[in-house]
């Protein structure tokens, strides 16, 4: 076969992702034809190729050599995970962010959280001919496009998929959105008689959204999949059906990804064993340590989502999500956020306004708040005044959140299912009695310390917070609104609609 002949291939990208392709002249080589169909398919990472052999019924084997590919091909595209050089001196330092990205990421892993305003993706050349020609006969003559059961259901296709990109869960408000976008860009599709003129694109939304969920779960996708039996349908021969929906619910946008192209659980299971070995030596390798941890970030969630397992289990499996910087990383990859610095620019841009609202309140609320303010007034522990002071002011109970002790008091703490632990040795001398010294802060999570020597409150609590995303953990109810502030107000993660305390808070903050 000549080189300047057109090449037809079908080109798997995923399993969901399946695409016929046609290059004009047929590559000399293996690396001309990867080349080639990057240019292509717009694929902006690295990989390799497989092929299916006739000679072993269709089997696939890595292609070396392209004149091993039949005339009409299928291919198979593999991901390579490629290192990015990282700086030693950046190895578990403190000042290491945590979108810091050492791996290429899977085609299906979801990058971006909800917009703020959703733009309405480009349709097939023909649906955004027949819109722009009814958009203009809209606007001339005030005619509504009369869509037909062919051309509602390219655009229902076109948006779910958009959709989806997102989240596999929309919320109604979300479901509002699109619709409100695309009679917005396409005004021919507003409706009569409706009073936001796209109650039926909203509805139809749902019932789209819910049909191509179904496609997903077929072709495997693990974030819809775990839901699949519901109301038992899907569920295997003898299983009750599944009543436990889980979904994201605080702004997750990698709530339950597939595994890596070309890696399955056994051998993602043999990554984290590599994985904890490293950690036990006495200066583990930063890098291969961010490596591992992102290439069984899959695993992962499925672990903590699907089976729940203990504290103290995660622990052992899981070492490396322990320490700071993966804490961070691990937010990263879930959220999409840096959550570090997020944290600490959201509550000090509050902070005065804060305080301006500790010293403002009465009562029994004013007084706990002044007695927190006493403890110090020195600029520098605002971040720790506004944390301790901001349960008091939402309503919660800290009290049964913030522990304080001896070292010598080993199992006080036991009882405590989620929470902070400030620690001081005993022959420790207190500056005065307005002034107290916590030598040691310590995160707690059902019974177990989890992560010591942290140096103040501030970053105890975003490692806590971080954490309750890394380990899929409810927040503790004696300081849930706390948490939903840090989540929907410092964070803007997850839904809008606000507790009432919440609202009024943010009201009072932006006065």
């Amino acid at each position: 076969m000549t080189a300047n002949q057109k090449m037809t291939m079908r080109v798997i990208l995923t399993e969901a992702d399946i695409r016929k392709v046609i290059l004009h002249s047929r590559p000399s080589t293996v690396k001309d034809l990867i080349t080639k169909l990057r240019e292509s398919l717009g694929l902006q990472y690295n990989f390799s190729l497989q092929f299916q052999d006739p000679e072993f019924n269709n089997e696939l084997c890595n292609l070396t050599d392209l004149q091993e590919l039949p005339e009409k091909p299928t291919i198979k595209v593999l991901p390579v995970f490629d290192l990015v050089p990282v700086s030693s001196d950046d190895v578990f330092s403190d000042t290491s962010t945590a979108d810091t990205e050492i791996l290429s990421h899977s085609p299906q892993d979801r990058r971006e959280p909800w917009p703020e305003f959703f733009d309405i993706p480009t349709f097939s050349v023909d649906v955004e001919y027949r819109l722009r020609q009814a958009d203009l006969l809209f606007m001339s003559e005030g005619t509504h496009l009369k869509v037909s059961k062919e051309l509602k259901h390219e655009i229902l296709e076109r948006l779910a998929e958009s959709m989806y990109s997102y989240t596999a869960y929309p919320t109604a408000a979300q479901f509002e959105s699109v619709a409100t976008a695309l009679i917005n860009k396409h005004p021919c599709l507003q409706e009569r008689g409706s009073v936001t003129r796209c109650c039926g694109w909203k509805n139809s939304l749902k019932h789209k959204m819910g049909n191509y969920r179904t496609k997903r779960r077929q072709s495997g996708c693990l974030d819809v999949a775990v839901n699949a039996g519901k109301r038992g349908r899907h569920s295997s021969d003898g299983q009750p059906a599944n009543k436990r929906i889980k979904k994201a619910k605080k702004g997750e946008i990698n709530y339950l990804p597939n595994f890596p192209d070309g890696f399955d659980q056994a051998a993602l299971e043999e990554a984290r064993k590599d994985l904890a070995d490293e950690m036990q030596k006495r200066t583990p390798n930063g890098l291969l340590v961010k490596q591992k941890m992102d290439q069984t970030f899959a695993l992962r969630r499925k672990e903590v989502v699907d089976s729940e397992p203990p504290i103290n289990m995660m622990v052992k499996r899981w070492p490396a999500l322990f320490t700071e910087d993966q804490v961070f990383m691990e937010f990263s990859r879930i959220v999409g956020k840096n959550l570090k610095q997020e944290f600490y620019e959201n509550i000090d841009r509050h902070s005065p306004r804060f305080l301006e609202l500790f010293r403002s309140k009465r009562g029994n609320v004013g007084q706990l708040l002044t007695q927190i303010s006493q403890q110090t007034n020195v600029s520098s522990y605002k971040l720790c005044l506004v944390l301790r002071g901001l349960p008091i002011i939402l309503g919660d109970n800290p009290s049964t959140f913030f522990k304080a002790g001896f070292e010598s008091d080993a199992d006080f703490f036991r009882d405590l299912d989620i929470g902070i632990l400030l620690t001081e040795r005993e022959e420790a001398v207190l500056t005065s009695a307005q002034h107290p010294s916590p030598t040691l802060l310590k995160i707690i999570i059902e019974g177990e310390v989890v992560m010591e020597n942290i140096q103040d409150l501030p970053k105890a609590m975003c490692i806590l917070f971080g954490l309750t995303y890394a380990l899929h953990l409810n927040y503790p109810k004696s300081m849930k609104l706390t948490f939903l502030f840090i989540q929907q107000i410092l964070l803007s993660l997850g839904h809008t609609d606000l507790k009432p305390k919440i609202q009024s808070l943010k009201n009072q903050l932006t006065m």
